[in-house]
């Protein structure tokens, strides 16, 4: 995160408001991330949990290499072969 100061503004509508495009640049939110709330003497501070640092982080997604049969295998799981 930049320390570079990011100002912006945004309306509340339905109790919902927008990020404006500007902070979720400077804090690189994308869909899916969650922000933590913590309100104290007026003041709020927020941080972002991006959701690409979780087990699956670093995950790429399967090359297609290999076929695969996902679904017979899934349903085979467990079953002592007749």
């Amino acid at each position: 995160m930049s320390s570079d100061r990011v100002d912006a503004e945004s309306k509340v509508s339905g109790n919902q408001a927008n990020i404006p495009a500007r902070v979720r640049r400077a804090l690189d939110i994308d869909d899916g991330d969650r922000l933590r709330w913590h309100v104290e003497d007026g003041a709020v501070r927020v941080k972002v949990v991006q959701r690409r640092t979780g087990t699956f982080g670093e995950f790429e997604g399967y090359d297609g290499a290999t076929d695969t049969d996902a679904t017979a295998g899934h349903d085979a799981w467990g079953v002592s072969p007749e």
